[in-house]
């Protein structure tokens, strides 16, 4: 009979325990949701997918305002870049913050590498803060060193939070926010239209965007 209760009381500490690690969940990092995050979408719903945290944007523009089609931001130099002067040749835009301690640096060693194997062809690389209460143009002038960031083919970009927001969902499909942003980076064709987007982390993605990129560098040149 004792036996009996014991084997007992070890299934009921057994399921106990299942049903604590069970309902555990990982803290989202600083850099988007973890594995078992709940992750709301804009309109405050769960997420049912990845492609739905991703892709998630605002369904329209702040009342009695139209989609932006442009941008201007402050550059880490302290001048202000408009998006027009970016025309006339394919550029990568990509976000970041300063502080993250771990996925953004690898994010811009990726782009250092582009840069260094695309240095002098035309091509430039925007990589724009995400939290720009911290990114000053001063601490992204500190910051882009670390990289050796090239001041003319990599700028850094900061400004408004809000306008950031809306420059990533209305221009280059991003869901943005303070301290979030997705592992892609966004192709711009010399025109200015957004030829595609990559994963980074994905090799055949990164190879695929470096091929394009040598494209447009080819018909640009021709």
């Amino acid at each position: 009979m004792k036996t009996l209760i014991n084997i007992v009381i070890i299934l009921l500490v057994g399921v106990g325990l299942g049903l604590a690690i069970r309902s555990y969940r990982t803290p989202a990092s600083s850099d988007g949701p973890g594995p078992d995050d709940v992750v709301f979408t804009d309109d405050g719903e769960p997420a049912e997918s990845p492609d739905e945290i991703e892709n998630s944007t605002p369904t329209k523009p702040p009342e009695d305002e139209e989609w932006l089609s442009r941008f201007e931001l402050t550059e880490r130099s302290g001048k202000l870049v408009k998006s027009e002067e970016l025309a006339g040749q394919p550029y990568v835009v990509s976000f970041f913050f300063s502080t993250c301690p771990s996925i953004c640096i690898q994010q811009n060693q990726v782009i250092k590498e582009l840069q260094d194997e695309f240095a002098g062809q035309g091509v430039r690389f925007v990589a724009i803060s995400v939290d720009p209460e911290t990114d000053t143009p001063e601490v992204l002038q500190e910051y882009a060193a670390r990289f050796g960031a090239d001041d003319q083919q990599w700028l850094f970009m900061t400004g408004d939070l809000t306008y950031i927001r809306r420059i990533g969902a209305e221009i280059f499909r991003q869901p943005v926010n303070k301290q979030f942003h997705t592992e892609r980076f966004v192709l711009v064709d010399p025109s200015g239209e957004i030829e595609g987007f990559y994963n980074w982390p994905e090799k055949k993605q990164l190879s695929a965007l470096k091929d394009k990129i040598r494209e447009m560098i080819t018909a640009k040149d021709s």
